[in-house]
Protein backbone atom coordinates (compact mmCIF):
# COMPACT_ATOMS: atom_id res chain seq x y z
CA UNK A 1 0.00 0.00 0.00
CA UNK A 2 1.13 3.71 -0.71
CA UNK A 3 0.79 6.55 1.31
CA UNK A 4 -0.96 9.39 -0.08
CA UNK A 5 1.41 12.34 -0.84
CA UNK A 6 -1.10 15.39 -1.57
CA UNK A 7 -4.83 16.12 -2.43
CA UNK A 8 -4.83 16.72 -5.70
CA UNK A 9 -7.68 16.33 -7.64
CA UNK A 10 -7.58 14.83 -11.14
CA UNK A 11 -11.01 14.24 -13.59
CA UNK A 12 -11.00 11.61 -15.96
CA UNK A 13 -13.05 10.46 -18.43
CA UNK A 14 -13.75 6.74 -19.78
CA UNK A 15 -11.49 6.18 -17.18
CA UNK A 16 -11.52 2.35 -16.87
CA UNK A 17 -9.93 1.39 -19.90
CA UNK A 18 -6.16 2.45 -22.33
CA UNK A 19 -5.59 5.42 -22.38
CA UNK A 20 -7.68 6.19 -19.66
CA UNK A 21 -7.10 3.71 -17.22
CA UNK A 22 -2.93 4.43 -17.80
CA UNK A 23 -3.82 8.05 -16.58
CA UNK A 24 -5.60 6.87 -13.93
CA UNK A 25 -2.89 4.48 -12.18
CA UNK A 26 -0.53 7.57 -13.19
CA UNK A 27 -2.44 10.54 -11.34
CA UNK A 28 -3.25 8.04 -8.22
CA UNK A 29 0.91 6.89 -7.83
CA UNK A 30 1.89 10.65 -7.18
CA UNK A 31 -1.09 11.09 -4.74
CA UNK A 32 -4.29 12.68 -6.60
CA UNK A 33 -7.65 11.81 -5.61
CA UNK A 34 -9.87 10.26 -8.63
CA UNK A 35 -12.80 11.14 -10.38
CA UNK A 36 -13.93 8.61 -13.31
CA UNK A 37 -16.71 7.47 -15.31
CA UNK A 38 -17.84 4.40 -17.61
CA UNK A 39 -21.03 3.21 -19.01
CA UNK A 40 -20.09 0.26 -17.43
CA UNK A 41 -20.60 0.07 -13.28
CA UNK A 42 -19.01 -3.13 -12.68
CA UNK A 43 -15.97 -1.36 -14.79
CA UNK A 44 -15.75 1.43 -12.04
CA UNK A 45 -16.50 -0.68 -9.51
CA UNK A 46 -13.39 -3.23 -10.15
CA UNK A 47 -11.17 -0.25 -10.83
CA UNK A 48 -12.52 1.66 -7.73
CA UNK A 49 -11.32 -1.08 -5.53
CA UNK A 50 -8.25 -1.86 -7.58
CA UNK A 51 -7.05 1.82 -6.71
CA UNK A 52 -7.72 1.56 -2.93
CA UNK A 53 -5.89 -1.71 -2.97
CA UNK A 54 -3.46 0.20 -3.65
CA UNK A 55 -3.30 3.62 -2.29
CA UNK A 56 -5.95 3.65 0.47
CA UNK A 57 -5.39 7.03 1.56
CA UNK A 58 -7.22 8.20 -1.48
CA UNK A 59 -10.36 9.17 -2.45
CA UNK A 60 -12.53 8.13 -5.68
CA UNK A 61 -15.25 8.93 -6.80
CA UNK A 62 -17.28 6.80 -9.44
CA UNK A 63 -20.13 7.48 -11.70
CA UNK A 64 -22.01 5.66 -14.50
CA UNK A 65 -21.86 8.10 -17.45
CA UNK A 66 -22.91 7.79 -21.19
CA UNK A 67 -20.90 10.96 -22.15
CA UNK A 68 -23.39 11.00 -25.37
CA UNK A 69 -26.25 12.35 -23.02
CA UNK A 70 -25.91 15.91 -22.05
CA UNK A 71 -27.79 15.28 -18.39
CA UNK A 72 -25.26 12.23 -17.68
CA UNK A 73 -22.28 14.70 -18.02
CA UNK A 74 -23.97 17.42 -15.92
CA UNK A 75 -24.70 14.77 -13.13
CA UNK A 76 -21.28 13.43 -13.04
CA UNK A 77 -20.02 17.73 -12.86
CA UNK A 78 -22.61 18.16 -10.20
CA UNK A 79 -21.07 15.03 -8.07
CA UNK A 80 -18.07 16.29 -8.48
CA UNK A 81 -19.21 19.56 -7.77
CA UNK A 82 -20.54 17.98 -4.68
CA UNK A 83 -18.16 16.07 -2.78
CA UNK A 84 -15.15 18.26 -3.99
CA UNK A 85 -16.02 21.48 -4.60
CA UNK A 86 -12.50 21.72 -6.66
CA UNK A 87 -10.94 20.43 -9.68
CA UNK A 88 -6.88 20.53 -10.49
CA UNK A 89 -6.84 18.68 -13.51
CA UNK A 90 -9.57 18.27 -15.69
CA UNK A 91 -9.19 15.12 -18.72
CA UNK A 92 -11.48 14.94 -21.52
CA UNK A 93 -11.06 11.31 -22.73
CA UNK A 94 -13.71 10.18 -23.06
CA UNK A 95 -14.46 8.64 -27.14
CA UNK A 96 -15.44 6.44 -29.72
CA UNK A 97 -14.66 5.15 -32.89
CA UNK A 98 -16.74 3.87 -35.35
CA UNK A 99 -14.67 3.40 -38.64
CA UNK A 100 -16.40 3.89 -41.90
CA UNK A 101 -15.97 6.66 -44.57
CA UNK A 102 -18.13 9.45 -44.96
CA UNK A 103 -20.07 8.25 -48.45
CA UNK A 104 -21.00 4.42 -47.07
CA UNK A 105 -21.15 5.03 -42.98
CA UNK A 106 -24.16 4.04 -41.47
CA UNK A 107 -26.60 6.83 -40.63
CA UNK A 108 -26.16 8.90 -37.58
CA UNK A 109 -22.43 8.08 -37.11
CA UNK A 110 -21.83 11.44 -37.09
CA UNK A 111 -24.12 12.21 -34.25
CA UNK A 112 -22.56 9.45 -32.13
CA UNK A 113 -19.00 10.46 -32.71
CA UNK A 114 -19.77 14.43 -32.36
CA UNK A 115 -22.03 13.92 -29.20
CA UNK A 116 -19.16 11.61 -27.71
CA UNK A 117 -15.67 13.33 -28.25
CA UNK A 118 -17.15 16.58 -29.28
CA UNK A 119 -19.77 17.64 -26.72
CA UNK A 120 -18.52 15.71 -23.83
CA UNK A 121 -15.91 17.75 -23.41
CA UNK A 122 -17.40 21.30 -23.79
CA UNK A 123 -20.09 20.31 -21.36
CA UNK A 124 -17.87 18.98 -18.71
CA UNK A 125 -15.23 21.73 -19.28
CA UNK A 126 -18.00 24.16 -18.34
CA UNK A 127 -19.62 22.33 -15.54
CA UNK A 128 -16.52 22.05 -14.23
CA UNK A 129 -15.08 25.98 -15.09
CA UNK A 130 -17.00 27.69 -11.88
CA UNK A 131 -15.04 25.24 -9.54
CA UNK A 132 -11.39 26.06 -11.16
CA UNK A 133 -11.48 29.35 -12.04
CA UNK A 134 -11.60 30.64 -8.57
CA UNK A 135 -8.41 28.96 -7.86
CA UNK A 136 -6.74 30.66 -11.07
CA UNK A 137 -4.75 27.57 -11.50
CA UNK A 138 -5.41 23.98 -13.22
CA UNK A 139 -5.24 22.19 -16.51
CA UNK A 140 -7.44 21.43 -19.20
CA UNK A 141 -6.55 17.84 -21.24
CA UNK A 142 -8.07 17.29 -24.06
CA UNK A 143 -7.28 13.83 -25.58
CA UNK A 144 -7.54 14.77 -29.33
CA UNK A 145 -6.22 12.13 -32.08
CA UNK A 146 -3.70 12.09 -35.31
CA UNK A 147 -7.17 12.18 -36.44
CA UNK A 148 -7.47 15.66 -35.30
CA UNK A 149 -4.49 17.06 -37.93
CA UNK A 150 -4.96 14.30 -41.07
CA UNK A 151 -7.78 12.84 -42.49
CA UNK A 152 -7.51 8.74 -43.17
CA UNK A 153 -8.95 6.20 -45.06
CA UNK A 154 -12.05 5.33 -42.97
CA UNK A 155 -11.75 7.78 -40.11
CA UNK A 156 -14.86 9.78 -41.93
CA UNK A 157 -17.03 11.39 -38.64
CA UNK A 158 -14.46 9.89 -36.37
CA UNK A 159 -12.00 12.26 -37.90
CA UNK A 160 -14.04 15.60 -38.21
CA UNK A 161 -15.09 14.80 -34.72
CA UNK A 162 -11.43 14.85 -33.69
CA UNK A 163 -10.65 17.72 -35.63
CA UNK A 164 -13.68 19.73 -33.89
CA UNK A 165 -12.31 18.50 -30.56
CA UNK A 166 -8.69 20.27 -31.44
CA UNK A 167 -10.78 23.11 -32.84
CA UNK A 168 -12.59 23.41 -29.26
CA UNK A 169 -9.03 22.84 -27.34
CA UNK A 170 -7.26 25.46 -29.03
CA UNK A 171 -10.12 28.22 -28.41
CA UNK A 172 -10.29 27.28 -24.75
CA UNK A 173 -6.80 28.24 -24.49
CA UNK A 174 -7.22 31.78 -25.96
CA UNK A 175 -9.83 32.15 -23.23
CA UNK A 176 -7.88 30.72 -20.37
CA UNK A 177 -4.76 32.51 -20.84
CA UNK A 178 -5.42 34.93 -18.57
CA UNK A 179 -7.34 32.93 -15.90
CA UNK A 180 -4.17 31.46 -14.87
CA UNK A 181 -5.78 27.61 -16.50
CA UNK A 182 -3.20 25.56 -18.65
CA UNK A 183 -4.79 23.82 -21.69
CA UNK A 184 -2.99 20.94 -23.53
CA UNK A 185 -4.22 18.80 -26.47
CA UNK A 186 -2.88 15.57 -26.76
CA UNK A 187 -2.45 14.11 -30.28
CA UNK A 188 -1.82 10.51 -30.02
CA UNK A 189 -1.21 8.00 -32.74
CA UNK A 190 -1.79 4.11 -32.92
CA UNK A 191 -1.65 2.92 -29.18
CA UNK A 192 -2.77 -0.14 -27.49
CA UNK A 193 -6.37 0.03 -26.04
CA UNK A 194 -9.37 -1.57 -26.91
CA UNK A 195 -10.05 -0.05 -30.39
CA UNK A 196 -6.48 -1.95 -31.49
CA UNK A 197 -7.75 -5.41 -29.18
CA UNK A 198 -7.19 -8.72 -31.35
CA UNK A 199 -4.98 -7.04 -34.04
CA UNK A 200 -1.74 -9.33 -35.39
CA UNK A 201 0.74 -6.88 -34.54
CA UNK A 202 4.11 -6.95 -32.91
CA UNK A 203 3.75 -5.09 -29.30
CA UNK A 204 6.38 -2.60 -30.02
CA UNK A 205 4.30 -1.58 -33.65
CA UNK A 206 1.95 0.35 -31.47
CA UNK A 207 3.02 2.82 -28.45
CA UNK A 208 1.79 1.40 -24.89
CA UNK A 209 -0.97 3.44 -23.32
CA UNK A 210 1.41 4.25 -19.95
CA UNK A 211 3.32 6.29 -22.97
CA UNK A 212 0.56 8.65 -23.42
CA UNK A 213 -0.20 8.53 -19.75
CA UNK A 214 3.73 9.74 -18.89
CA UNK A 215 3.27 12.09 -21.31
CA UNK A 216 0.37 13.66 -20.11
CA UNK A 217 1.46 14.15 -16.77
CA UNK A 218 4.64 15.41 -17.26
CA UNK A 219 3.19 17.89 -19.00
CA UNK A 220 0.93 18.53 -15.94
CA UNK A 221 4.38 19.35 -13.66
CA UNK A 222 5.66 21.65 -15.42
CA UNK A 223 5.68 25.22 -13.51
CA UNK A 224 2.27 27.42 -13.63
CA UNK A 225 4.51 30.10 -16.26
CA UNK A 226 4.55 26.78 -19.03
CA UNK A 227 2.54 25.17 -21.18
CA UNK A 228 2.91 22.92 -23.53
CA UNK A 229 -0.10 23.43 -26.13
CA UNK A 230 -0.24 20.45 -28.17
CA UNK A 231 1.87 17.32 -27.90
CA UNK A 232 1.45 14.59 -31.35
CA UNK A 233 2.92 11.17 -30.32
CA UNK A 234 3.31 7.99 -32.77
CA UNK A 235 4.68 5.21 -33.10
CA UNK A 236 8.16 5.25 -33.61
CA UNK A 237 7.26 2.98 -37.44
CA UNK A 238 4.83 5.91 -37.90
CA UNK A 239 1.01 5.27 -38.48
CA UNK A 240 -0.64 2.61 -39.56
Amino acid sequence: MKKRVNNMKVVITGGTKGIGWAMVEEFAANGFDIAICSRSKKDLDHRAAALLAVYPDIRVITKTVDMSKKKEVLDFAARITEYWGEVDVLINNAGVFLPGAISEEEDGSLETMIETNLYSAYHLTRALLPIMLPKKKGHIFNICSIASKIAYPNGGSYSISKFALLGFSKVLREEMKEQGIRVTSILPGATWSNSWKGVDLPDDRLMKASDIAKTVYNAYVLSQSAVVEEIVLRPQLGDL
